[in-house]
């Protein structure tokens, strides 16, 4: 037999187990995914939630898999975990440190307010002592590209403002109604007023009920009352209709409904005599930490009208119904009248950790860093994050990102598992707090275990569980000159869908390190119907393409490693928020979420941007706008809403715990 009759009747037989032996492993690869992805997403895990031990027990578990893979966990003072401490909530302090008073010319005090009934402060606020006098500035708005200021020519500096909620009521049905229409505007939002306020020096801020939302809540009541009554009616019947033999449980059944009825219809017919206005609970503007010594409250206006009659000789009613009839404001200071008060929100904190894996490269590039990342936190029980807001169940997170955390852990094990070494270090990281803005990324980038100058690449993923029609996104294609030939070749051998996104910023963890100039490639399936609700669960996930996407961004890592020089950096303006919205002009800012209630803190600015060419830097904190005040990024939108393309705009920032001025011209938006 020749040689080569002896190599084609040969290499079948040796294909045959070669083939058997990787399906093997594909088939024990699938049932660890399966285990641990399921682990993660389980009820046991709380959803991952900041603050909960849930997290902690996933930070664990991670810790516990990396080290069993091989792993060096002793990179952070012997220890996996990169620990920091995040805002997790918020609470209200002591009654007696929770007081308003509204007192008049004779310094006689109006009608005493009850903490809970006649007012309460908002988590959306913050903490201070204040004595005050009051301006009435109408529903709070500024809208420039609506013609409409409540603040125009109307100093607040250092005042109480009183504002209505929501915003001025025209033609529901006109679509092209400035305000009013069939879809409020975002000037009705509670965090757009506040901000608002904040940026027009506002000290305080005391917000009521319009009348709309009275009108509203009067309907919902009275829908409750006649839905009742019809129910009551009903199930008398359904009782008076039972046999003298009708079971006992089910005679209970409809004495427990009659009793609950009642008790409905008398609650309702209550707050319908009474009225439909209620103060909102603590939590009912949300939490948001921006602005940590502005007091916010929400009192009732039958509190609040008395002292408008007074000063004014007008109801709040009259103002409001001006305002709607005529779309002008209506601002005016309350004469004579001034808010003395005390708020103490308390913000909790709990510590969170990275968890960082490390395998030690061997030679003389074993230095440089290849870094492969995944977040392993979600939304916990929903709330503020969750597309289900209005519930309070575990949000499992299968997909976002348990998905993720598991490729990471089978990168890992596949890089490990080779027989020799890397040239380069290669570092996994579980980030947290990926869910409340790229926290554990940003800390990272701001404490780098490894040095940042010499970490070469970054390899992320961040929802990989839903491979659909073998469809593959990979962003940051073009961040390095060598990627996009790199994704075809890896791709040839796996045979996905690739859409490549040439750029490296986007809403996960890789934004980080783009920011600081590092290329980046961030693997991802796509969103979906479960996106941040409870459904994200493990038997909607693809295991085999979870599997498949770990294995091809470890080849990446693989490929990089074995690069003579690292891949060149390209600079690409990100595809921000910022660049989608046309109503105002194109600044070139990235933020940075880590940083709350100091002012709008920046990540990094977008090459050639506007910010950019003025000299704003990552790690600038922008505390002033043109003339507004700015502490966050709802003031930094609001104020840039102010300006057009081609102003320049004087923006003044905090740079190394010095006040810097710059000037940024702006361009048009893009």
């Amino acid at each position: 037999m020749s040689t080569i009759w002896a190599a084609v009747v040969i290499c079948p037989l040796l294909a045959a187990p070669l083939m058997a032996e990787k399906e093997s492993a594909a088939k024990a690869a699938d049932a660890r995914i399966r285990e641990n992805v399921g682990f993660l997403a389980s009820d046991e895990l709380e959803g991952r939630g900041v603050g909960t031990a849930g997290l902690t027990k996933a930070a664990q578990f991670m810790a516990k898999q990396m080290k069993a893979i091989g792993l060096d966990t002793t990179a952070v003072g012997g220890k996996p975990f990169q620990s920091f401490t995040v805002v997790t909530d918020a609470k209200l302090g002591p009654a007696d440190q929770n007081l308003l008073k509204l007192v008049g010319p004779d310094q006689k005090e109006a009608a005493p307010l009850e903490l809970g009934k006649q007012f309460n402060p908002l988590a959306a606020g913050g903490s201070g002592k204040f004595d005050l006098p009051i301006v009435f500035v109408g529903y709070g708005i500024t809208a420039p590209d609506l013609l409409y200021d409540d603040y125009a020519e109307t100093d607040v500096k250092g005042k109480a403002v009183l504002m209505l909620r929501k915003e001025p009521q025209g033609d529901p049905h006109n679509p092209h109604s400035a305000f009013g229409g069939p879809h409020p505007t975002r000037h009705a939002t509670f965090s757009r007023k506040i901000s608002n306020a904040y940026q027009h020096g506002a000290a305080a801020v005391i917000m009521v009920n319009n009348l709309d939302e009275l009108e509203s809540r009067r309907e919902d009541q009275q829908n409750v009352w006649n839905t009742a009554v019809a129910d009551i009616v009903k199930t008398q019947a359904e009782f008076a209709a039972l046999t003298a033999d009708a079971p006992e449980e089910k005679q209970t059944e409809l004495r427990d409904k009659l009793t609950d009825l009642a008790k409905t219809i008398a609650d309702s017919g209550e707050k319908l005599q009474a009225g439909t206005d209620e103060v909102l609970p603590f939590l009912g503007a949300g939490s948001d930490a921006s602005h940590p010594e502005l007091p916010v409250y929400f009192v009732l206006r039958s509190a609040i009208d008395p002292v408008v009659q007074q000063a004014l000789n007008k109801s709040l009613a009259d103002l409001e119904a001006s305002i709607n009839a005529d779309q002008k404001p209506q601002s005016v200071a309350v004469t004579g009248w001034k808010a003395i008060g005390e708020t103490d929100v308390i913000r909790e904190q709990a510590e969170v950790s990275n968890v960082i894996g490390v395998l030690h490269g061997e030679g003389p590039l074993a230095d440089e860093i290849i870094l492969i990342g995944a977040h392993y936190d979600h939304i916990g029980y929903g709330g503020e994050g969750s597309l289900a807001p209005w519930t309070h169940e575990i949000h499992n997170g299968a997909d976002d990102n348990a998905s993720g955390a598991v490729a990471l852990l089978e990168a890992a094990r596949r890089i490990v598992g080779r027989d020799q070494k890397p040239k380069r270090t290669i570092v996994f990281i579980g980030f947290t707090g990926e869910e409340r803005g790229l926290l554990g990324s940003a800390y990272y980038v701001k404490h780098p275990v490894f040095r940042l100058e010499k970490t070469v690449a970054m390899l992320n993923m961040d929802m990989v569980g839903r491979l659909k029609d073998e469809k593959l996104i990979i962003s940051g294609s073009g961040t390095a000159k060598e990627f996009e030939a790199l994704i075809d070749q890896l791709n040839g051998d796996y045979q996905f869908v690739v859409t490549k996104d040439p750029g490296g910023y986007g809403p996960s963890d890789h934004a980080s390190f783009y920011a600081k100039e590092i290329p980046v490639m961030h693997f991802f399936t796509g969103t979906h119907d479960d996106y941040h609700r409870p459904s994200d669960d493990v038997e909607k996930l693809d295991i085999a393409g979870i599997r498949r996407i770990a294995s091809m961004l470890a080849d990446a890592a693989i490929a990089i490693d074995a690069m003579p020089a690292p891949p060149e950096y390209v600079a690409i303006a990100p595809e921000s928020t910022e660049r989608r919205t046309g109503s105002r002009p194109y600044f070139g800012s990235i933020p940075d979420f880590s940083v709350v209630g100091k002012g709008y803190a920046l990540q990094g600015v977008s090459p050639e941007s506007p910010a950019d060419k003025a000299g704003l830097k990552a790690g600038d904190i922008i505390v002033k706008l043109g003339e507004s005040k700015i502490a966050g990024l709802e003031d930094f939108d609001g104020a840039l809403r102010g300006f057009k393309a081609g102003d320049k705009a004087k923006v003044t920032i905090m740079r190394d715990g010095m006040e810097i001025t710059l000037t940024v011209t702006l361009a048009a938006p893009r």
